[in-house]
């Protein structure tokens, strides 16, 4: 039987904060991270707001932005982060038992749109030798295994909206067959460039509340009306339970289950019955040996569009039938905005520290319920419970899905 996986660190860079600490405490109060764009001019669009990070560029965990697009930079700290909180140090990384799975689901386009920029406007000696490296989505993971030295597995996953999560899971079956006794695990995200944000201006699926920011991603409410772009990284430290004790390291949950579907049916769309993400759940829980009874909490995929909201509750009632209006959801985008493929890895981090500290983040911004949506959201207040297991959602364009199943610490 395989061992045991816990979470020993966790590590965010997020637009409600940086660090674990600052972020948590925002996201239990309830503290929105959604602001007017600031990085380029947006006057032309429809969609002027987002999720940035703030401060980034001061932060002493920021590099040279020349040689490291934002995404990079991003999975380097919230890594950092997560390494720090673990207490684990050079020597337990730099070995072969020790590997990389990260998530993106744009890469480094920061640096490929300026590197384009630079060639039509100064031609092709301006262009930077290290474009296509920086641009590789690879770069990301290759990048924390080459500052800690990890000679492990190294892979990045890029399935839209679930590729954090894709890479969790991926990793934590690599640990089960005995590939890595430590994983660095997640996902990063830097969308807020004029080129990507205008193609999903373009594409009508985000959230118009320019005049009130904070109340512009609305999840599950009646008048929810499209997503909001967020940037950022959530980085976290799977261990296997028997070098987790040998260390006394402090465990956030054991990472149990993973299931992944796909529904073939659309590029952008959800399969609209809800089937294909309720097979993703359902694989979860019997990957984890869970029965439905014992989740106490899932975190939504919740982007706040009218057809993700009402697919994802369609299938939260195809597994869990009568016992869904019993089983409290929550979605963080509410607060973080969504971080396409850096939101999965967030928030599996997110449900580990809810398990961890016995509290549900609140769905902020739920004002008016629709009647299509009528499971208990955890409405505008952090929830204090005691749950002993719990899912994070995340479906992607593409009908690419995972969940990730969790239990209470060991």
């Amino acid at each position: 039987m395989s061992e045991r996986i816990l979470i020993t660190g966790i590590g965010f860079i997020l637009p409600v904060g940086i660090g674990k600490e600052a972020a948590w405490q925002a996201l239990i109060n309830g503290c929105s991270g959604i602001a007017p764009i600031t990085r380029f001019d947006t006057s032309a669009h429809n969609c002027r707001v987002a999720g940035e990070v703030k401060g980034w560029e001061s932060n002493p965990l920021s590099k040279d932005p020349s040689r490291f697009d934002r995404v990079i930079q991003f999975a380097l700290g919230a890594a950092n982060l997560a390494i720090e909180d673990a207490g684990l140090t050079s020597a337990d990384l730099g070995n072969p038992r020790t590997g990389v799975s990260m998530g993106t689901g744009l890469g480094g386009i920061w640096f490929a749109e300026s590197q384009l920029k630079s060639l039509y406007e100064n031609g092709t000696k301006k262009v930077s030798p290290i474009t296509v490296p920086n641009v590789n989505p690879n770069a990301i993971s290759t990048q924390i295994a080459m500052e800690w030295q990890c000679s492990g597995i190294n892979m990045t996953v890029c399935t839209a909206c679930a590729s954090g999560a894709h890479a969790i899971g991926q990793a934590m079956d690599a640990m089960r067959l005995g590939r890595a006794d430590i994983m660095i695990v997640g996902g990063a995200e830097a969308p807020l460039t004029p080129l990507s944000f205008t193609g999903f201006d373009n594409m009508r699926v985000m959230a118009c509340h320019n005049g009130e920011p904070d109340k512009a991603c609305r999840p599950f409410d009646k008048g929810r009306n499209g997503f909001v772009l967020g940037e950022g990284a959530g980085v976290l430290i799977l261990e296997t339970e028997s070098r987790a004790r040998r260390r006394g390291a402090r465990a956030y949950a054991e990472l149990c289950g993973y299931g992944a579907s796909c529904g073939g049916y659309h590029l952008v769309a959800p399969q609209p019955d809800g089937r294909d993400a309720a097979i993703s759940m359902e694989r979860a829980l019997s990957d984890a040996q869970l029965n439905k009874e014992e989740i106490g909490y899932i975190n939504a995929h919740g982007t706040s569009t009218k057809a993700n909201d009402l697919v994802e509750t369609m299938a939260v009632k195809k597994v869990f039938v009568e016992k869904s209006y019993q089983v409290p959801l929550s979605s963080t985008k509410s607060m973080t905005g969504h971080l396409i493929g850096a939101a999965g890895a967030v928030e599996a981090a997110i449900t580990a520290l809810a398990l961890y500290h016995g509290m549900l983040p609140p769905t902020i911004n739920y004002e008016t319920p629709d009647p299509e949506c009528d499971l208990d959201y955890v409405p505008t207040l952090a929830r204090q419970v005691h749950i002993k297991a719990a899912l994070s959602n995340s479906f992607a364009f593409g009908n690419n899905n995972a969940c990730l199943a969790f239990r209470k610490a060991p």
